[in-house]
């Protein structure tokens, strides 16, 4: 990796770097083309060269060198035209129709030379990749597949499922996973993508028509933004527009306070006083474009390693101690940028520094999902959720002008620009913290989008609420004299089991980020102790012992609930996590559902891995069952072991 100078010239600022970028291991093949006298091959780039022999056609970008042999045809004229519509980026081609232009030129399977195929011009082909020309296999990819269906090409399968035979074929989906090579001869029962891909190039480059590549997709990378939020960038410019470095001594360069954002252009670029700077007795002019927040965001993780050195952001040792993070968590966009970002850093800030131990900056990652919303228009203008209002959930309305109908649009990750945004810090004011993180979590799981709704605000509240005045019942019952007498009875053996095994559960879904499935848990620990609390002869020493097990396993999600129904009992906020007593944990009966076509119809409490035999005679000579079973038979079971059965009647 080489890092240039940032700071090399005036105006937008680049780094520039040889591993920015996606790189993928694959081939260059040389395709002979037939049909002109100028055109005599075309070299392209794929990953994928044990699908030759699927080989359909061959397609090249509107850009292609090739395309000026082409400039004096109207007919590709107007087709670069309608291309210029279609979006650059991968999503925008990926959605996009596929469109082509064929050519009279032919391009010959290099592995198979009496196989001659089209060439076209493709929107779908940039010319920032490879050499700006794919070879074609529709069976064995979406894009390729969707065009060759379009235009009528042939679509033949190379790579069939390790479980089908040779009749497998292909519709309407390419099939991209793994399996074996047939219908290409020499290449035929290669395992795929461990043996087909590697075997190709070697064939290839014995051949000497094709050669082993890693290639990268590359682009400069702009840092600067002309706006006032960013950090500032500690360069100044003399009268002569030379660069100057901001000394030491000047910095931090802190933002202006009063600024009017009303402006056309940067907002700094009109702070004249401020812009003013003396170095070495010379007045300067500092630099108004401002770093992206995207530069501070990709290291901050190291200065909360060195939060007091008042020197430097952070300090080697500590850095070698702290990193990396155990678990990085985020959104599907943040994955995707930050922590490419937080990576560059990181890579660059170790680059041939033998003190810097960190090569990654997180050990694990886990996506989360979005947060969505309704959104609402008036017209072509996007309206706030708090700006609407409705009586019967139906038909909403604007709240300054009830005359005024809105129209309620899809639920979508919320944007600024959709307006479809809910301010946290009134919810929070609203609900609580611990209210508004239960519901968060309670939606749905983490790793898929979260369905913003105001019923379901109401209903974490709720429970909030809920478990607070239970938390109260109990501090009352448990503040009695406490007995000292030993665990004997059957409900104090229960309290301990059902204590026991919910932490364990909860321990493991939170060590697999399964918040939503704690929710449920948590509804479960409210349930029993509200019906515990009811019993007579309870031994509250064993009751309270366990409940504050409890707690301090909830305290993860409702901390500030949690802290308050500790105090109550005078407990330390201790931070320890609470200890399992692994005999509690041996279930000697279970609870097993039972559904008849899909339906849950009834939940049998059984022995612990009993066979599906004696499960199936309990069904049997359960009444209330057999009624489901009127004139019909058992068609297929399906059972999971100490969980559910599905009987399929017919």
């Amino acid at each position: 990796m080489k890092v240039l100078d940032p700071f090399a010239g005036s105006g937008t600022v680049l780094i520039e770097s040889a591993r920015i970028g996606i790189s993928s291991y694959g081939c260059e093949i040389n395709f002979k083309i037939e049909g002109s006298q100028k055109i005599n091959s075309i070299k392209c780039y794929t990953t994928r060269p044990d699908t030759l022999f699927g080989f359909s056609f061959l397609a090249v970008s509107v850009d292609h060198p090739i395309s000026k042999y082409f400039e004096k045809d109207s007919k590709f004229a107007q087709f670069k035209k309608e291309c210029s519509k279609t979006g650059t980026t991968e999503e925008s081609i990926a959605q996009g129709e596929k469109i082509g232009f064929k050519t009279k030129l032919l391009a010959i399977n290099p592995l198979n030379p009496k196989q001659k195929v089209p060439v076209y011009f493709a929107n779908f082909v940039l010319m920032d990749y490879g050499f700006g020309a794919v070879f074609g296999c529709p069976a064995h990819d979406q894009r390729d597949l969707d065009f060759a269906l379009k235009y009528d090409l042939k679509v033949k399968p190379v790579v069939k499922p390790l479980e089908t035979d040779d009749s497998f074929e292909i519709k309407d989906t390419a099939y991209t996973g793994p399996g074996k090579i047939y219908n290409s001869k020499f290449l035929n029962d290669l395992k795929v993508p461990n043996e087909s891909i590697s075997k190709t190039i070697e064939i290839l480059e014995q051949k000497k028509i094709g050669e082993k590549k890693i290639n990268f997709r590359l682009k400069d990378w702009g840092v600067s933004r002309q706006r006032y939020w960013g950090c500032p960038i500690p360069i100044a410019y003399n009268k002569k527009n030379e660069i100057v470095k901001v000394p030491i001594d000047k910095l931090p360069i802190k933002l202006p306070e009063k600024i009017d954002l009303n402006v056309n252009g940067n907002p700094l670029d009109h702070q004249h006083e401020w812009k003013k700077i003396i170095i070495n007795g010379e007045e300067c002019t500092l630099e108004t474009d401002t770093l992206d927040t995207f530069v501070d965001s990709s290291w901050y993780f190291f200065r909360f390693c060195s939060p007091k050195n008042n020197l430097y952001g952070f300090d080697v040792k500590d850095i070698n101690y702290w990193m990396p993070v155990d678990q990085y968590i985020g959104g599907v966009e943040h994955a995707i940028l930050h922590l490419l970002y937080s990576r560059f850093f990181t890579k660059a800030l170790a680059y041939k520094d033998d003190n810097f131990l960190t090569n990654e900056p997180f050990n694990g990652l886990f996506t989360q999902g979005m947060v969505c919303h309704e959104t609402y228009k008036i017209g072509n203008e996007w309206i706030s959720p708090d700006e609407v209002t409705s009586d019967n959930g139906k038909d909403f309305f604007l709240k300054s002008n009830l005359e005024k109908k809105v129209v309620v649009g899809p639920s979508e990750s919320m944007s600024k620009s959709k307006k479809n945004t809910i301010d946290p810090e009134i919810m929070i004011e609203k609900f609580g913290a611990d209210a508004v993180r239960f519901f968060i979590l309670s939606d749905s799981p983490p790793e898929k989008d979260v369905q913003w709704s105001e019923q379901g605000m109401q209903a974490s509240f709720k429970f909030v609420q809920k478990f607070w005045n239970l938390n109260s019942e109990l501090d009352k019952k448990l503040n009695l004299k406490i007995s000292e007498q030993n665990l004997e009875n059957k409900i104090d053996i229960e309290i301990s089991t059902f204590v026991n095994q919910i932490i364990q559960k909860i321990t493991y879904n939170l060590e697999n980020f399964h918040y939503n499935v704690i929710i449920a848990n948590f509804h479960e620990i409210y349930n029993f102790f509200s019906k515990i609390i009811n019993e007579e002869n309870l031994n509250l020493k064993n009751l309270k012992e366990n409940y504050i097990n409890i707690l301090h396993s909830m305290k993860p999600v409702l901390p500030h609930l949690i802290s308050e129904c500790l105090e109550n009992f005078n407990v330390i906020d201790i931070q320890t996590w609470p200890k399992i007593k692994n005999e509690y944990l041996d279930q000697k009966s279970i609870n097993i559902v039972v559904q008849i076509n899909g339906k849950k119809r009834s939940v049998i409490k059984c022995k612990k891995d009993i066979l599906e035999s004696d499960l199936m005679t309990i069904i049997n000579d359960n009444a209330d069952l057999q009624k489901y079973f009127k004139e019909k038979k058992i068609f297929k079971k399906f059972y999971i072991k100490n969980k559910i059965i599905n009987l399929i009647l017919k």
